[in-house]
């Protein structure tokens, strides 16, 4: 099973790059992140088209989170992450697909900080904590996929030092991110590619893209079961390359059958 995550950055701008790379890499199961789509604006009858069925929880503006399976059932399971009933951030949908639990999560930037957007963003990273260690003891396949807004460590960045003070790089956000992966998941790409430089993310200006000035903030968390079975991973940065596309690149993983 080939499973990737895409922060689209606009679902309904940038559809045109969405579906010609899903003819192109045809995916069996996509999280997407971002749509910028309010919930009855989202483009189901093209996606359907497209060969997928798909659960999504849209936001007016910004946020929006989506599941894409390819030729699958999606069994929805959460369409919000647990712990804050007034959050009305769409940031988590969660769903079941060929019995692998797969959380796709749009974690909040945090800047500026110090301050409110700051602090919810480390709020939001314990509910995420507490969530995903209930995950673990079910026992269950479970994938935690998206934009998670970290660099783990200073190999995820290309100038550490210009990233001291950034609420993607702060010692608390790193933290946070470690606390989650020791409970038991692993880094994907990570697991395969441990010393190489990987990125996910290059900003739109000042060439970042052409000067491979990029930021590694989309991961893939895989339970121990799912660990065993992972195969391959990478990056289709070159989508990245293409004309009116994310600032994101499709990150993606191939799973052996159980």
């Amino acid at each position: 099973m080939k499973i990737a995550t895409y922060n689209v950055n606009g679902v309904n701008g940038r559809l045109p790059v969405l579906l010609r790379w899903l003819k192109e890499t045809a995916p069996d199961v996509v999280c997407l992140q971002e749509l910028k789509a309010p919930q009855e604006k989202f483009p189901e009858q093209a996606i359907r088209e497209a060969g997928y069925n798909a659960i999504w929880q849209g936001q007016k503006s910004w946020n929006g989170v989506a599941i894409l399976a390819r030729d699958k059932n999606i069994q929805e399971i959460r369409r919000a992450l647990p712990g804050d009933e007034e959050d009305s951030h769409s940031r988590y949908i969660e769903a079941q697909i060929e019995g692998i639990s797969i959380g796709c999560l749009y974690l909040p930037n945090g800047n500026p900080l110090p301050g409110p957007k700051f602090d919810y963003k480390l709020r939001w990273f314990q509910r995420l904590t507490e969530h995903a260690a209930g995950l673990l003891a079910a026992g269950t396949p479970v994938v935690l996929a998206g934009d998670y807004n970290v660099m783990p460590t200073d190999l995820d960045v290309y100038k550490p030092e210009r990233w001291i003070n950034d609420a993607l790089f702060r010692p608390e956000v790193r933290l946070a991110f470690r606390t989650l992966v020791d409970q038991g998941w692993t880094d994907a790409l990570r697991k395969l590619y441990p010393e190489e430089k990987i990125y996910t993310f290059w900003d739109y200006f000042r060439n970042a893209y052409g000067r491979d000035a990029g930021l590694r903030i989309d991961h893939f968390l895989l339970s121990p079961a799912l660990d065993k079975r992972l195969l391959a991973a990478g990056v289709d940065r070159h989508v990245r390359g293409w004309e009116k596309t994310s600032d994101h690149a499709p990150v993606w993983i191939e799973l052996a059958g159980a």
